[in-house]
């Protein structure tokens, strides 16, 4: 006879185990579990069927994959955390003497370190799952760099984090690897495409930072603890793979006077020659390029071509080819497919600003905007002496200076009439304009990324009202509204007409609410003869009403009713119409006078319009009722689904493109005026 199962002995009740059983069974406390978890990327996990797992308890409980603490058990961080438990109770044993001495030396000599190294070969097999990670540690990394020292964060682990993140942004610059910006109400978001990953990181404004009691700084620490080991890995590999000495050298005083990225100089790794970068220039030709360019190369082609191309050698690209002007596929049927256009080539847009010479203005982030432009091979950038140290220029009056980033309102060069030139003073230099010099918005640099291209910069000018500026990570689809687009490119037929006429029933209704008071006796008057049924004090079963239910049976009456529009009704009002111009015109053959032409008003056109076009959707709705009756059930209910959410979206899309029409009219009458 088979031996009859235990209950709660296999199944999920086996796989899963909760936490306090996993605390015991390792042996240690609950800090340290949760920070061990952290290390080894261990995370609680919900059961599908916790009743079975519980055996039938409701309690709250966290649950752990068996197989993971099973596996736990074997990590030598646990000997570590043993031992520093150990020194831990001597050394207030000692504190509890009075021994200062004593445990001062204990804490140093005996507290085991903690290295994760084996820890980030063991997560990461591969230098590309490194890379794929990245997005968190450089997120969390850059907030903690911005946070102000305290009793939870020390100044310690801001440097740390400072510098990782300085070496991170030199080899974004050195490698132009930067792809994309994005200003946000968290924060600038920015994607980098090293080695064929695309790494997205938010870097928060650089406010005064106020951090509550209700976070665990505990849990941060622990995670900032694994991210530095993982980005110093990444760092290091990724300055000697295009051939860069690491870390790169670090001037302690120029740090402290506040140069940020300028007080790192990279160096290439060659014999006799030194080839150097600081902050201001770009570094010479590395030593050993070939993988980051093979996988530029890779990322940017299909996903079809990748294994081909992988094969086959890198072939050298023609100076002449690559200097020519990109095709653009334009589209030559309406409503067809629209192809995917091609875009710069990496060395284009890398030399984007490499002409220019930037002066940052001191109302403007420099952090940001110095990291943005070197990245895109702006190698003199100047700025005021109350930024810091690492200024190509903090001469503002410098005639080399092409271009400044201000984000003021323009100022003028002196009086703008003639009869205010005596009394209002000039604005001299150097708050006034220097002649030859391009003064934007720091948006233009954003904008000028995103795009790949130089845009106009007399949009971005100082005072001036800026563009949209939108995600570069959304497209907009087909049907949705799009602030680049003009309105009759996107509005749908009838839509414009249909808005006129309400801002002139809009104006009307506010014209009589204006003259309500007896001023309007027109509109008096047509109120108190357009009393409906129910208004007035009139009895049930009176005279009047008989006489009225008469009047509705007969045959005159009821066509004098207007409610429904159909499409009988159109056609014999247009035969109506039709019929009185010939009549007009027979009467002004016969008396030998001429007709003049009738004068088609604004309204009258836009109501036609509007009639044609709900008309047609009239037609096109009926259309598609007919072919929902040929569907099954099952597919007229899924249809029905996604027909909500398209109808959804084109609401949405119509507020917009109605708040916009109203924003321009608006903006129109104040210019006429």
């Amino acid at each position: 006879m088979a031996r009859i199962k235990k209950k709660g002995t296999s199944g999920a009740a086996k796989n899963y185990i909760t936490r306090t059983r996993a605390v015991k069974k390792l042996q240690i406390s609950l800090p340290d579990f949760r920070r061990l978890c952290i290390f080894k990327g261990i995370y609680p996990r919900e059961p599908r069927k916790k009743k079975k797992v519980t055996k039938g308890s409701t309690a709250a409980t966290t649950f752990y994959y068996t197989k993971d603490i099973q596996y736990l058990l074997h990590e030598p961080l646990l000997a570590k955390f043993r031992e520093h438990k150990a020194v831990s109770k001597k050394i207030a044993r000692a504190l509890g003497r009075g021994e200062a001495g004593d445990a001062a030396r204990l804490e140093k000599n005996l507290v085991p370190k903690i290295k994760l190294d084996h820890i980030i070969k063991e997560r990461y097999p591969t230098f590309v799952d490194a890379l794929r990670d990245l997005d968190d540690a450089l997120s969390m990394l850059f907030l903690f760099a911005n946070l102000p020292s305290s009793e939870h964060v020390p100044a310690k682990t801001i440097s740390l984090c400072q510098k990782l993140c300085h070496e991170f942004e030199h080899y974004v610059i050195v490698s132009h690897s930067l792809r994309k910006s994005f200003l946000s109400i968290k924060g600038i978001y920015y994607q980098a495409t090293i080695q064929g990953q695309d790494i997205l990181w938010l870097v928060p404004y650089r406010f005064v930072q106020r951090t509550g009691g209700d976070i665990d700084f505990r849990i941060m620490g622990t995670f900032i603890e694994f991210y530095t080991t993982l980005l110093g890995f990444v760092n290091y590999r990724l300055y000697t793979t295009i051939g860069l000495v690491y870390p790169p050298k670090f001037n302690a005083k120029m740090d402290e006077q506040g140069a940020e990225l300028s007080a790192f100089q990279v160096e290439g790794k060659s014999v006799g020659t030194d080839n150097a970068s600081t902050g201001n220039e770009e570094a010479p030709a590395v030593a050993n390029p070939e993988a980051q360019a093979i996988a530029d190369k890779l990322a940017a082609l299909p996903e079809t071509e990748e294994e081909e191309t992988a094969l086959a050698p890198v072939q050298p690209v023609d100076e002449d080819e690559a200097n020519e002007e990109i095709d653009k596929f334009e589209v030559t049927a309406p409503g067809a497919d629209e192809l995917p256009q091609p875009q710069a080539s990496n060395a284009e847009v890398a030399s984007l600003f490499a002409p220019f010479t930037f002066y940052l203005s001191r109302e403007t982030p420099r952090a940001p905007l110095e990291f943005l432009l070197k990245a895109f091979g702006c190698k003199r950038i100047g700025w005021d002496g109350a930024f810091g140290e690492g200024a190509f220029t903090t001469n503002e009056s410098d005639p080399s200076i092409t271009h400044q980033i201000v984000d003021r309102p323009s100022l003028s060069n002196g009086a703008e009439t003639s009869e205010d030139a005596d009394t209002a003073p000039k604005v001299q230099w150097p708050r006034s304009t220097m002649p030859g010099r391009t003064y934007v918005q720091p948006q233009w640099v954003w904008d000028c990324i995103n795009q790949s291209k130089l845009l106009r910069p007399d949009l971005y000018a100082p005072g001036a009202e800026l563009p949209p500026h939108l995600s570069p990570w959304v497209k907009p689809k087909k049907g949705e509204y799009d602030p680049n687009l003009s309105l009759q490119e996107q509005e749908a037929e009838g839509e414009a007409a249909a808005f006129e006429e309400e801002e002139d029933e809009e104006e009307e209704r506010a014209d009589l609410k204006v003259n309500g008071d007896g001023n309007n006796v027109d509109a008096l008057l047509d109120r108190e003869s357009s009393v409906e049924a129910g208004e007035g004090m009139d009895v049930d079963g009176s005279e009047d009403d008989e006489d009225d239910s008469d009047e509705s049976d007969e045959g005159p009456a009821a066509d004098e009713f207007d409610g429904f529009d159909s499409d009988a009704e159109s056609d014999i009002s247009e035969g109506e119409a039709a019929r009185l111009q010939h009549q007009r015109e027979l009467e002004a053959e016969a008396t030998g006078k001429t007709l003049e032409p009738e004068v088609e008003t604004t309204k009258s056109k836009n109501a036609a319009i509007r009639k044609k076009a709900e008309k047609k959707r009239k037609q096109e709705e009926e259309e598609r009722a007919r072919q929902k009756m040929m569907l099954s059930n099952k597919k007229r209910k899924l249809l029905k689904r996604i027909e909500y959410g398209a109808n959804k979206r084109d609401t949405e899309a119509e507020t917009l493109r109605r708040k916009r029409r109203k924003l321009e009219k608006a903006k129109s009458a104040a210019n006429a005026i």
